[in-house]
Order: C-alpha cells, then sequence, then structure tokens
C-alpha cells in the first residue's frame, strides 16, 4: 500500500497548467492507507459536475453510498474508501450540468473490465519488480540516426491464436504467452524493434485499438498491466525495443468514455466543428484546455516512464495540425490568423515532445504524419515540432504504385522510385509498409505484385532489397516477411502454415536475410541522416528498370552497393559502374545468402564511372555486395 494520498493545492496548480507530469499517480484508483487502515483513494477531475460518487463491487454500485468531495476550485472530486479492493469493477456516477445521470469509466483507471464489459477495474500498478535495468541504462545512449531500427509491426491479438475455450472463445493468448513466442521470431528474423498496435483499452476490436477510452490502461484482452509489464520486460531482456501506437487525435463516443464526460464537453470542444471528426465518427481533444493536455501529456510518460516502453508511434498527426482535415467548407473553424493551422495542437505537440524525449533520453517520438508540413522531426526551438522520426508516406505511396504496375509500364514510372531521394533528408525518415496498406482490399504486399506467382514472390524480394537500401528506418507488418496472401483480419491469426510451401519459406529466409545483413553494416543505418551517404551508380536506367546505388559507411569501411532489376527480363551482359577499383564481394543476391564472390572492379567506363564490373542480371536480379 502507499503513502496517504490526496489532491493538494500544488496538485492543482500544476494541473491546472498542464505541468502535472505523474497526474496518473493521483487521479484514478490507488491503494492506499489512511488512518492505519487499508483502502483505495479515487480521483476524477468533473469541474462541471452537481454530484459526483464512485460506484463499484465493493458497494452495491449505490450511487449515493460512496459521495466524492470536490478538493478545490479545479473540480477534482476525491474520497478513500475502506471497503474497495484491487480486483474490483468500479465507475463513477456523475450528475452532469444539466442534471443528467451518466456512467463513466475512470479516465485515469490502469485496468479494465474485459469487453463487452464497460467498467474499470482497481489495479495496483506499482506491485511489478522490473528485471531490465541493463535495457533502460542502455536505452539512455540509443540514437535513432545512428544506431539500427527494423520495427515488426504485431496486432497481438491476431498475431497467433490458440485453440477457443469458454472462458477464451477469440483464442487470445496473454500477454506472458505472448513474450518468449514474439521475442524468439523477432530476434531470429533480425528485428531491432516491435511495434503493437493498440494496446490501450478499447470497446471495439475492429478499430483495431485507435479508437480508445482506457488511455492509462492496458488492455485487458490479454492479461493485467502486470502480464503486459511482463511483456516489455521480457522482450528488453532479449534486447528488442518495444513500440506503442498511441492516438492523441481523438476518441470514440461510447457512453462510458471521455465524451461529454460531467455533462459538458470537457475533453473535447463543444463547437462540433471543432469538437469532431465527421468522416470518423469521433471527438476532438480540446487542446488548449490545459487539463486535456496534461492528461495527454502524463499519458504519453505512463507508458514510457511506468510501463518502461521505448516510443510511441503518434496516430494521425495530420489531423490534429490541420483545423479542416477531412472537413468540407463550414464543418471548420479557423484560426485567429484565419487559416487552417491548429496552433493548440502545434503548442501541444511541441510541449509533449520536448517533456517525454528531455526526461527520457533514447526515447521516441514517431509522428504518423501524411503531409509535407514542415519539420516535424525538427527541433521545437527551430519551431519544429520536436519528433524523433516520421513516417514517410511518400516513399510508401510512390514505392507501391511503382511495385503494383505491370514491369512493361514501369520505365515510364521510374521516377517513382528515385524521386525520394530528393527530399530524403528533409525529415527523420523511418520507411513503412504498415497494416494500413494490406486492408480494405488494397490486397497483400504478394497480391499487389504483378505477373503469375512466382514473379510476384521475385517482385517482392526485389522492393524489400531496395527498401533495405533506401535511407531511412524500416518496418514491416506482420506477415509481410512470409508472403501472407490474404489480407490481414483482426478476426484471425496471420496464415503460418503457409511457410510449408517453397515460395513463402525461400521469402522469410530472403528477409531474414535483408534484416540481418542490415544490422550488420553499419552503411546501411549509421548515415541515415548525412546526404553525402547515399549516392546513384545510375538513377537513369528507365528503360530498363534497373537501380543501382551506393550507402557509405561511417568509417569508409564495408560501404554497400544495391543492384535490383525489377523487370522479368534476364540481362546477362549488365555491368555497374563502381566508385574505385576495389574487391565487390556479392553477399546476397535473389536466391537468398549466397558464399561470398569476389567482383574485381576494371578500368572500364560505365554509368559515368572510370570503373566496372559485369555482374549478369537473373529476371528480377539482386545484388548486394560489400566493398
Amino acid at each position: 500500500m502507499g503513502e496517504k494520498l490526496e489532491f493538494t493545492e500544488l496538485d492543482q496548480y500544476l494541473f491546472g497548467h498542464a505541468t502535472h507530469y505523474d497526474i496518473y499517480r493521483k487521479l484514478g484508483a490507488h491503494p492506499t492507507t489512511r488512518d492505519g487502515e487499508n483502502g483505495i483513494y479515487f480521483a476524477v477531475w468533473a469541474p462541471n459536475a452537481q454530484y459526483v460518487s464512485v460506484i463499484g463491487e465493493f458497494n452495491d454500485w449505490n450511487e449515493k453510498a460512496t459521495p466524492m468531495e470536490k478538493a478545490g476550485p479545479i473540480g477534482v472530486y476525491q474520497v478513500f474508501v475502506p471497503e474497495a479492493a484491487v480486483g474490483q469493477l468500479y465507475k463513477y456516477f456523475i450528475i452532469g450540468y444539466h442534471g443528467e445521470e451518466l456512467y463513466k469509466a475512470d479516465p485515469y483507471g490502469n485496468q479494465a473490465e474485459r469487453r463487452p464489459g464497460t467498467a474499470s477495474r482497481i489495479a495496483d500498478i506499482g506491485d511489478y519488480r522490473w528485471k531490465d535495468a541493463n535495457w533502460m541504462k542502455k536505452r539512455e545512449t540509443f540514437n535513432e540516426q545512428k544506431d539500427a531500427m527494423a520495427i515488426y509491426e504485431v496486432h497481438l491479438g491476431s498475431w497467433r491464436k490458440k485453440e477457443p475455450t469458454e472462458d477464451n472463445p477469440e483464442g487470445f493468448y496473454n500477454y506472458r504467452e505472448l513474450a518468449p513466442m514474439l521475442a524468439d521470431y523477432v530476434r531470429e528474423m533480425g528485428y531491432t524493434h516491435v511495434e503493437l498496435m493498440g494496446i490501450a483499452e478499447h470497446p471495439f476490436d475492429g478499430s483495431w485499438g485507435y479508437q480508445v477510452t482506457g488511455y492509462y490502461a492496458p488492455t485487458s484482452r490479454y492479461g493485467s498491466p502486470q502480464d503486459f509489464k511482463y511483456l516489455v520486460d521480457y522482450l528488453h531482456r532479449k534486447k528488442i525495443g518495444v513500440i506503442l501506437d498511441w492516438v492523441p487525435a481523438h476518441f470514440p463516443k461510447d457512453a462510458q468514455g471521455l465524451g461529454n464526460f460531467d455533462g459538458t464537453a470537457l475533453y473535447e470542444h463543444e463547437d462540433p466543428r471543432q469538437g469532431e471528426h465527421p468522416d470518423w465518427g469521433t471527438k476532438i481533444y480540446n487542446y488548449g484546455r490545459p487539463e486535456v493536455k496534461n492528461f495527454l501529456i502524463a499519458n504519453a510518460l505512463f507508458w514510457v516512464e511506468e510501463c518502461h516502453v521505448d516510443g510511441l508511434r503518434v496516430d494521425a498527426v495530420a489531423s490534429m495540425l490541420y483545423l479542416d482535415y477531412g472537413k468540407q467548407d463550414g464543418q471548420w473553424v479557423a484560426n485567429k490568423y484565419g487559416d487552417n493551422k491548429n496552433l493548440e495542437a502545434i503548442e501541444f505537440f511541441k510541449h509533449l515532445n520536448t517533456v517525454v524525449l528531455g526526461r527520457n533520453h533514447g526515447a521516441l517520438m514517431i509522428a504518423e504524419e501524411s503531409t509535407a508540413w514542415p519539420k516535424v522531426t525538427g527541433k521545437a526551438m527551430d519551431d519544429g515540432l520536436g519528433f524523433s522520426l516520421k513516417w514517410n508516406m511518400g516513399w510508401m505511396n510512390d514505392f507501391l504504385e511503382y511495385m503494383k504496375l505491370d514491369p512493361y509500364f514501369r520505365k515510364y514510372n521510374h521516377n517513382r522510385m528515385t524521386f525520394s531521394i530528393t527530399y530524403a533528408y528533409s525529415e527523420k525518415y523511418v520507411l513503412v509498409l504498415s497494416h494500413d496498406e494490406v486492408v480494405h482490399l488494397k490486397c497483400s504486399m504478394v497480391e499487389k505484385m504483378p505477373g503469375n506467382l512466382d514473379d510476384k514472390f521475385k517482385n517482392l524480394k526485389a522492393a524489400y532489397t531496395f527498401m533495405i537500401g533506401h535511407p531511412g528506418k524500416k518496418l514491416l507488418f506482420m506477415g509481410q516477411d512470409f508472403g501472407q496472401l490474404r489480407e490481414w483480419s483482426e478476426e484471425r491469426e496471420l496464415d503460418w502454415y503457409l511457410l510449408g510451401e517453397e515460395n513463402h519459406e525461400k521469402l522469410q529466409a530472403f528477409v531474414k536475410s535483408l534484416l540481418h545483413i542490415y544490422q550488420k553494416y553499419p552503411a546501411l543505418y549509421g548515415t541515415d541522416d548525412e546526404p553525402g551517404s547515399f549516392e546513384w551508380i545510375n538513377a537513369d536506367d528507365g528503360d530498363r528498370s534497373i537501380f543501382s546505388f551506393v550507402r557509405l559507411s561511417p568509417t569508409k569501411r564495408n560501404n554497400v552497393l544495391v543492384v535490383c532489376n525489377f523487370t522479368p527480363v534476364e540481362r546477362p551482359d549488365y555491368r555497374v559502374g563502381v566508385p574505385r577499383k576495389k574487391q565487390y564481394k556479392l553477399i546476397l543476391n535473389e536466391d537468398g545468402m549466397t558464399e561470398p564472390k569476389i567482383f574485381k572492379a576494371e578500368k572500364q567506363e560505365c554509368d559515368n564511372r572510370p570503373f566496372s564490373f559485369a555482374y549478369p542480371l537473373a529476371p528480377y536480379g539482386i545484388g548486394v555486395f560489400i566493398y
């Protein structure tokens, strides 16, 4: 049991200035003692309520049994309940501003009733003993620009499933059961990080976790908060970083959630032109209200500091930055300057990223931002937003459009693959092939590729090779590394049985080789922010749809040369120009890891270089060389 808890004047002051960074230790439900008696301290922010009580299994859900007292003018209600205990369900009963009766889950609750139930569950988040001290110490020196990052994006509920039972009809694994299975797979394949979709509590499976009702509660679908911490702890002990998807852009209208919390638009804007996404049917946070900003900033810190998560991938950043995002004329309100920039959201991001990264060296804040907004990864002091990294959506769109083309037409679209280099250093990027690209009739990665089934796999190998060679960190969604044929669905596990077929087994082995090469050679990751570290050998070989380029190592040793042929045409006479008269060691071709083969550069001009060597290219052939 913790020390005596109460919401003090200092708490109110900090909360009112959006600087109470561990507010989750005061608001919510917390085991404590008072006058020698054990119990639970409850506190909730509901400034416009007429009456607030806590109801639950400890008082038979009696709305009058446990009234809460207002702690001060900021509107926090609190009460100590000796009858309450860890594990019990509860909600807040609120008589709202207009006299309406509301039954709300705890915005700061650390555990939720398993859906379809909507209550909160009392939890003790302080009773987990961490064993990842070595990882946490090393994390302080992590540099996202100089260190390798190959991210495996995972939806835990559909990565693997077990036989359904009456108690577990969906066949979900517990966080603790998932930990060794996930760690073994990720380490064997050569990923450095996992990115977990949909961990914060959400009522609807089909939202994939992007419509959150319990921001401080790991979803109970897979176990308790302690179980979730075990998963993070275990992955850390296996030297795997953990990134979570985080959704500060909007929240759902579910009755138990944040909407109209105390009978007024407390977390959202009252004007629907500011407070609702018409396309998504969700509420938009009021980023100008200090207590709302505090709720979100402290939530980011909760995951990073309390749960040891290594980074947050911030969802739908563009929808926060633009007041007219997804809206028609008349559906939005301009800012004080008459334009569409959300000034309060901009300030929120600067505050958020400065605090999270300033307090947690080596942690990551990653923006999913789909426009050309400037300086997303620029420093806040230089009028940037302060993110560590940004998803490169422009590269992803051009890359996939090119890869989907019949090879005959690729020569007319050659610039789709070269254009991204012109802006590759304007931000700090992650190249992503995420879950969004393999749902909603967009087809799986294999099925996007042209040709017969064998050609599809050859196309995909060439595509992944180009991706690994291109500047930027890497992200693949689960199933893409072995050629999942069906689109992803949260309702079923991946089609692991496909690994019994040769094409899938060979693709998985090829991706494994690529990822291990990526981690082994700093040329592929250690110079992602240095424009001079990438050189085209030939960016203009459009007629043959061949790309060749080099990545230069920070040590000038073990530089990497990459060649990719994106047609089914054999090129027995192919030569590649090279920077120097050296030996070039082939370490990967289209058949996978190969016995290193040496190619000696000759004094023969090619690709506007004085030296070159012959490398006969197979249909959809690739070559990765070290020199």
